[in-house]
């Protein structure tokens, strides 16, 4: 099995998926992200990135890279220490492995809801699940995105788990289950510095972290301007 970041051990529509060359979207524009499949996105500061539950079941997981130093990323461990909580709210700054301002959370339409402490599925977890073969995962999915607009992904940080449902227990354990999130829902991430977001429509279908039916099915995102919806 290949442990190198920026290599996938397997591929699917992610690598041809890309909205433009360089991952730069068309403002205003909703774009389809395919169950099971990955997108990476040039977002400029002060662009505003909406993700939208299409069927309310799917979660996303998110990274995202700072444009000019891809080692320099959205950190789940130090939003925590930033935040005093596990629990991501509208209003909160989201901050990088530097302690630098990456995004913030401008609106939320759902119950805020989402996982910050699990790691991306990924071919291992699979395996240990009991899966025969490749299963597509969203670690790939993060490294087939990059790939597909000329980048290569220097680690595999923990994600922001858009609408997981990972209910922490007071004893400290975890349960996996399935969203709340109703259909329509959006999230929308402010960009404080010019960076590369990533999303994952994750894959899962072992556990029922993408609904009951453990169903993985399509997302919806769209990238707009401050007050304008701007149509390229």
């Amino acid at each position: 099995m290949i442990f190198d970041p920026a290599t996938p051990n397997g591929q699917n529509r992610t690598i041809e998926g890309a909205v433009s060359a360089d991952g730069t979207p068309a403002y205003g524009r909703v774009y389809t992200l395919p169950a099971r499949t990955g997108v990476a996105l040039r977002l400029t500061a002060g662009d505003t990135l909406s993700v939208i539950n299409s069927e309310g079941t799917q979660v996303c997981d998110f990274w995202a890279f700072c444009t000019n130093n891809l080692r320099e990323f959205l950190s789940m461990a130090h939003c925590h220490t930033a935040l005093n909580s596990v629990m991501f709210r509208v209003g909160n700054t989201l901050v990088t492995n530097n302690r630098q301002d990456i995004l913030r959370i401008s609106r939320d339409t759902s119950a805020g809801v989402h996982d910050t402490v699990i790691a991306a599925c990924d071919a291992e977890r699979y395996r240990q699940l009991g899966v025969e073969g490749y299963h597509d995962n969203c670690t790939d999915n993060l490294r087939m995105a990059l790939n597909a607009i000329g980048l290569a992904a220097p680690a595999i940080p923990a994600p922001f788990n858009i609408w997981m449902n990972i209910p922490i227990d007071r004893d400290g354990s975890t349960r996996w289950d399935p969203p709340v999130s109703q259909p329509g829902d959006e999230i929308d991430l402010k960009a404080i510095q010019d960076c590369i977001a990533v999303l994952s429509a994750c894959p899962q279908d072992v556990t029922p972290v993408n609904g009951s039916g453990q169903l993985p099915v399509d997302l919806a995102f769209r990238v707009s301007l401050p007050n304008r919806d701007e149509q390229a």
